[in-house]
């Protein structure tokens, strides 16, 4: 179970042509953008990637794509959780057969668990597979919170527990993970405005939906807090933190397809029922892209 992770993740979106089918070969070139905008890692069919919106083959035919367009140079982290054991079993195997490095697994969501059956889902997935798992801790969208107690118990009864994907958005309980847990399971913030802090309180890295959209500029944060350059760290993030701000404050689906276009990368747009992005957040997205890259040619002068 050894892989490499670490770093900046990208949480990939999932383009759809103007049909709304998956544009796999926009996948492909979503992929080679976060590569070469010096990401660690891709995530697939989480959140930001709308799994929810697609159909069981669909999930397995994006995972399929970027482990091939990855082609082991970064590790690529496959969420397969569902709302059944059976259905994330499934997904699960099938990561693992065509090469995802890493599983993430998030709760059953809509029809409300107990802590318990939380336990056996995950154990029982976990358990049908021999890679490393990435808990995904989302309360909003699940109704259940890993919080530590819980995360430690699953850490200790589950061998190949290995990462956490944190983003319920409290600080203070990620802080608890890294700080108490830190021995058993690493910490990775999935709230993207949190990213610098947690990176300085030695969280093993940023699941970040904004990474298809600010790649560079996220690595470099990154890269400057490996250095042990805190002026370096400060003075990027306080370049890129206006556009993550920003997105975040929008529908974010919406917001990051609108950022892709208006960068010029048209990666379609989300499904219904979600909409796209208004004309005013595109606007306002537009501005913050602009302020950003007047930055970025000022330092260079």
């Amino acid at each position: 179970m050894s892989v490499n992770l670490h770093g900046i993740l990208t949480a990939l979106i999932a383009p759809f042509a103007h049909d709304g089918s998956l544009d796999e070969t926009a996948l492909k070139n979503l992929v080679e953008r976060s590569i070469a905008g010096g990401v660690n890692g891709l995530v697939t069919c989480g959140s930001t990637g709308e799994f929810s919106a697609m159909t069981h083959e669909e999930r397995k035919r994006v995972v399929e794509v970027v482990v091939e367009a990855a082609a082991g140079r970064v590790p690529v982290v496959a969420q397969t959780g569902a709302t059944t054991a059976r259905e994330a079993i499934e997904l699960t195997r099938h990561a693992e057969q065509v090469g995802a490095d890493v599983v993430m697994i998030v709760t059953p969501y809509y029809e409300p668990i107990s802590i318990e059956e939380t336990v056996d889902y995950l154990k029982t997935v976990s358990a049908s597979v021999s890679l490393p798992v990435m808990l995904y801790n989302i309360p909003p969208a699940t109704g259940i919170n890993l919080d530590p107690a819980l995360v430690e118990r699953l850490v200790t009864e589950i061998p190949n527990v290995r990462y956490i994907k944190d983003s319920s958005g409290n600080m203070e309980q990620a802080l608890q993970m890294i700080h108490h847990l830190g021995d058993k399971i690493e910490t990775y913030i999935g709230w993207d405005v949190l990213t610098l802090a947690g990176l300085l309180e030695g969280a093993a890295g940023i699941v970040a939906g904004a990474a298809n959209v600010v790649p560079r500029e996220l690595a470099d944060v990154y890269a400057a807090v490996q250095d042990n350059d805190l002026v370096k760290a400060r003075a990027l993030w306080n370049k890129v933190y206006p556009v993550i701000d920003g997105l975040l404050t929008e529908p974010f689906i919406p917001a990051i397809k609108a950022a892709l276009k208006i960068q010029g990368e048209d990666f379609g747009q989300p499904r219904l029922p979600i909409h796209p992005a208004s004309e005013e957040t595109t606007e306002r997205i537009k501005g913050l892209l602009g302020q950003l890259a007047e930055a970025a040619a000022s330092a260079k002068n």
